[in-house]
């Protein structure tokens, strides 16, 4: 067996069968996915509402390749059910010879690390607008083995990959376990379990303190004063009165929708999430308040989106801005540090963080604002609260949009929250953090594992597509040909 210096001209000749696009016909329309994660069918559109009327058909079987995200790793093998399917010239579709090249082999080959590569060197333009130049790509050398040996490697190959991928598997099993203990943890806080040693104890002076019947007294009384005596900075603003909310009954916890009720301790109550916040309202759309995006903070606000909002943090990765006037035309929902976010439409339903930012913001009509302006809450324990599996599927159950998730304020106010003593909502947290640091150890190590089990893969990838001998690199006589069976231990 022999490995032969090829350019990947010599076995990829670029397709271009042309169709013109006709408005009373419909096209299947594809998409390249990043990361080597395949070629899909997209949709199907009627041809009046396709803008580019001169594109070209693709085939079942050819390599397609995105032009601007190749270097990211948008290609792959197009399967049958894109067969026909139309691609604009940003898309190239290449004709296999399949007597060179097992179809398998390219597939893993285009996986490689050392095609990322080649991709990216045969890319040019600026940073964010770099295209693949076709013939540089097309003039890059391989060493290609022959059909023979290709499917040797192959299985070879998917040997060894069975066993990292087993090791894959149990990892990811490994998070889900870390997740789920997240949530027991919070099971058992919001249960009053977690301190129940602590509230037994004299010594600890767990039993000391008001009872959270007395918070709540407190709580509705200090709502009054504010209603009579706004405080500074809200002069002019009248503060509403809210509406009284009903009693907690059984009925509020019914088994099947919300989870079975539990027993809290005796200086324990349940109340409505309403009792607790001075305000619960939600944001707006700037396209319904005729404002525009703007591209960075210094020309305007930041604007608070459900993909901003995690679980326990705010993330501004991805963040956008609006013009300032947002801020006037929807006062009630600009942010004050402090505030409680949770999603309230869509599958992030649930997703709590405090915002704790020096920015001024405003939020969008997918995330609602939990404010308290007192102090008889901890807001640590009700972030923590609200981040559970109780109160995320009394989201999901009070849904009034099943096919879509979407709370009202009236949902969110009325939801049943058990509250413990203010010196108890403070030992929970402070047991709360120490538990989640170690949860915290445990996910980092398991990613880490993860990441060299994606690097172990790309070994044994990359030692799989090597020539089999530094011979037949040079284009020598072949000499005694490397194992490339690495017998992976499997450690869990």
């Amino acid at each position: 067996m022999s490995w032969k210096l090829m350019r990947f001209r010599d076995f990829l000749k670029r397709s271009k069968i042309p169709i013109e696009i006709q408005d009373n016909e419909f096209y299947k329309r594809v998409t390249i996915k990043i990361k080597h994660n395949g070629v899909s069918l997209r949709d199907e559109e009627i041809g009046k509402k396709i803008g580019t009327k001169k594109q070209f058909v693709l085939k079942a079987g050819q390599f397609i390749l995105s032009k601007i995200d190749a270097r990211y790793g948008a290609f792959g093998i197009a399967p049958e059910e894109v067969d026909g399917a139309i691609i604009t010239g940003n898309f190239w579709a290449y004709d296999v010879d399949f007597s060179l090249v097992n179809i398998e082999w390219f597939n893993q080959f285009t996986n490689s690390q050392d095609f990322y590569d080649l991709c990216e060197r045969a890319s040019s333009g600026i940073t964010h607008r770099k295209y693949l130049n076709e013939d540089s790509f097309l003039d890059n050398e391989i060493y290609l083995p022959s059909p023979e040996e290709q499917l040797q490697i192959i299985e070879e190959f998917k040997t060894n990959r069975e066993s990292i991928n087993i090791l894959s598997n149990e990892l990811t099993h490994q998070l889900d376990l870390v997740k789920q203990l997240r949530q027991a943890f919070l099971r058992e806080a919001m249960q009053g379990k977690l301190t129940e040693q602590w509230r037994n104890s004299p010594l600890e002076g767990g039993k000391g303190g008001e009872p959270a019947s007395v918070l709540l007294e407190k709580i509705k009384a200090e709502k009054e004063r504010l209603i009579k005596d706004p405080p500074a900075g809200r002069a002019g603003k009248k503060i509403k009165k809210q509406k009284p909310l009903p009693p907690i009954t059984e009925d509020d916890l019914p088994a099947g929708k919300a989870g079975i009720p539990f027993e809290i301790p005796e200086n324990w109550v349940w109340c409505r999430l309403g009792e607790l916040c001075n305000t619960i309202t939600k944001g707006s759309s700037p396209k319904w308040q005729g404002v525009n995006y703007v591209d960075s903070y210094e020309k305007g606000i930041l604007f608070i989106t459900s993909k901003n909002v995690d679980s326990f943090k705010i993330d501004l990765s991805d963040s956008s801005f609006v013009e300032a006037k947002f801020n006037e035309i929807e006062p009630r929902s600009i942010l004050q540090k402090g505030d409680l976010l949770t999603n309230i439409v869509g599958a992030s339903i649930g997703r709590t963080a405090l915002f704790d930012l020096d920015f001024v913001a405003n939020i969008n009509q997918a995330v609602c604002i939990l404010r308290i302006e007192h102090d008889f809450i901890d807001k640590s324990y009700l972030l923590n609260l609200m981040n559970s599996e109780f109160v995320i599927n009394l989201m999901l159950a009070m849904q009034f949009a099943p096919g879509r998730a979407n709370l009202s304020m009236s949902n969110l106010a009325n939801f049943p929250i058990p509250i413990p003593p203010l010196s108890e909502q403070q030992r929970i947290v402070a047991k709360l953090d120490e538990l989640m640091q170690y949860c915290d150890a445990l996910e980092a190590s398991i990613k880490e594992s993860q990441q060299q089990n994606e690097q172990l893969l790309q070994q044994v990838l990359r030692e799989a597509l090597e020539p089999a001998s530094a011979e037949a690199t040079a284009g020598k006589p072949e000499g005694k040909e490397k194992s490339r069976n690495f017998n992976l231990p499997i450690q869990t």
